[in-house]
């Protein structure tokens, strides 16, 4: 579910997000049963689709409402961001990417919602969506539903 969280206002909307004073980032909330995926596995791929060494930035799309986050539920789920974090920092690019408990999450509006899905000919889609998709699916093929 897209969404918004971290930052310093109840319920905020898109604009205000993405005008980056809310102090919310854009984030998914993937729900999941660890009987048939790890938390680490999740973790895995969540550092091998995004730049998690850019602060504050994701390709193109720069300010706060894109910093790398984990937002964690449960002081096991801490533990183990932190611990993938120090097996994948690097002094040469270290991980930028903040641990954080969940405070509050917001869904996102309508339209944000399966935007890809909805809207698979965008150019966003096309650029910046698709390629992850398709390096996703090659090295996480084994975690997908078929």
């Amino acid at each position: 579910m897209p969404g918004y969280a971290g930052g310093n206002i109840q319920d905020p909307s898109y604009q205000q997000v993405s005008s980056g004073t809310s102090g919310h980032a854009e984030v998914i909330r993937v729900e999941f049963n660890p009987e048939q995926i790890s938390y680490r596995e999740l973790l895995t791929a969540f550092f091998a689709s995004h730049d998690s060494t850019t602060l504050n930035r994701q390709g193109n799309d720069i300010g706060t409402q894109y910093r790398s986050v984990i937002l964690y539920r449960s002081e096991q789920q801490k533990k183990e961001a932190e611990e993938v974090i120090a097996e994948i920092d690097d002094d040469s690019s270290p991980v930028v990417t903040e641990v954080k408990p969940l405070d509050e999450f917001y869904e996102a509006e309508e339209e944000h919602k399966q935007f890809y899905a909805r809207n698979p000919s965008q150019a966003y889609c096309q650029v910046v969506i698709n390629p992850k998709l398709q390096k996703f699916q090659k090295e996480y093929a084994q975690l997908l539903k078929s």
